[in-house]
């Protein structure tokens, strides 16, 4: 999921939507999911089901906000799930035979790994509209069509922002990620974007970790302490920063998948008194994660709307139903760009960012 052309048109503002349903369906109102269950509402013709990676994760909470309202606006029957962590894939392959089961008519899904491919296609081959939320799965054609942010660009638009800032200095760089034990398109995107906007020559772009450690960027010297897990988690995020300030105690740059494995890195750095020394980037834009712009923690974010996703994913659905017309991707990319903005107090000429305040306004796409 990249976009090759420059990093300032490719921010320069939010996706242009129009995927209105017009829907005359009997109204409903719409269940409200938790870790690893499902609820179902029982009005409505069109039954879908949003299924999240997980609801401690408030980026996918929000997402569940936004389909609920969006269901009850169009009349649809929806049903939530959500895997008990990130990365649980049973509970999620659970939830599409349960939405096969019950004849809706689409699914939803932030996939959690590639075991739920096979589910997917099974959905597919049931008659089900399948869209994919935020992380498109491998193959991203398992899926008839992903709503996303661009993720590669988003990550580049960090990258960018920190070469800047550094100004010539020497780039010590800590990589936060998703994963270690799978592979999964939004990890690798966010984390090779970082590096091709830091000038970093990625070798492989769908691969974590395989770049030369040390190196030429686009305004000096870097080494790259190395790559650790967080699951997207503030647990995570602490450990994983913990493990490289033990390799290497000068990081004067991190990288992190989403803003709660920051805030997790940032509570490592400040206990070993380096937060004031660092760099920390994230990706998601969440209120918190705005906040953490506003006070220093994080540099800079680039802000995700997971709420559109959901109301578009949901309004595609219904309108599939009615009058058998399916979304289309985003001319040029092979999936539908829902839109990003970098996020910082700190901007730098050339690269359109927006403040934490305007940020605020409209986190997570509200």
């Amino acid at each position: 999921m990249k976009n090759r052309t420059s990093t300032t048109a490719r921010l320069g503002s939010l996706a242009s939507i129009a995927l209105v349903a017009s829907v005359g369906l009997a109204a409903c109102s719409s269940g409200s999911g938790g870790g690893g269950s499902t609820d179902s509402t029982s009005a409505g013709d069109v039954g879908v089901t949003l299924i999240v990676k997980t609801t401690t994760n408030p980026f996918f909470v929000a997402m569940e906000d936004g389909a609920k309202a969006a269901a009850e606006k169009a009349g649809v029957n929806l049903t939530l799930a959500a895997g008990k962590e990130d990365g649980d894939e049973d509970t999620q392959i659970q939830a599409i035979e349960n939405a096969i089961s019950k004849g809706d008519k689409g699914i939803l899904i932030t996939p959690n790994g590639p075991s739920v491919v096979d589910a997917i296609q099974k959905a597919r081959d049931a008659g089900l509209y399948v869209i994919a939320l935020d992380t498109p799965p491998d193959p991203a054609d398992a899926v008839d069509i992903t709503f996303a942010t661009n993720n590669f660009a988003a990550g580049e638009s960090i990258g960018t922002w920190t070469a800047a800032q550094l100004n010539g200095k020497k780039a010590t760089i800590a990589l936060l990620d998703l994963f270690d034990d799978k592979v999964v398109s939004v990890d690798y995107n966010r984390d090779q974007g970082f590096l091709t906007g830091m000038g970093i020559d990625t070798a492989d772009d769908q691969k974590n970790g395989d770049e030369a450690a040390t190196g030429s960027y686009s305004g000096g010297e870097y080494e790259i302490v190395g790559n650790e897990a967080t699951n997207g988690a503030e647990d995570g995020g602490r450990t994983a920063m913990e493990t490289l300030l033990s390799k290497n105690s000068d990081i004067n740059v991190v990288y992190t998948i989403n803003e709660p494995a920051a805030y997790g890195a940032y509570q490592a750095l400040q206990a070993a008194g380096k937060e004031k020394d660092v760099l920390l980037v994230s990706i998601d834009g969440g209120c918190a994660g705005v906040k953490n712009v506003e006070e220093g923690i994080i540099g800079a974010t680039a802000q995700q709307y997971p709420v559109k996703m959901a109301e578009l994913g949901v309004e595609a659905i219904a309108k599939l139903a009615t009058d058998g017309t399916a979304p289309e991707t985003t001319k040029g990319l092979d999936f539908f760009d829902t839109g990003s903005a970098l996020v910082t107090d700190t901007p730098v000429d050339g690269l359109d960012s927006i403040t934490s305040a305007d940020a605020s306004k409209i986190c997570w796409g509200e």
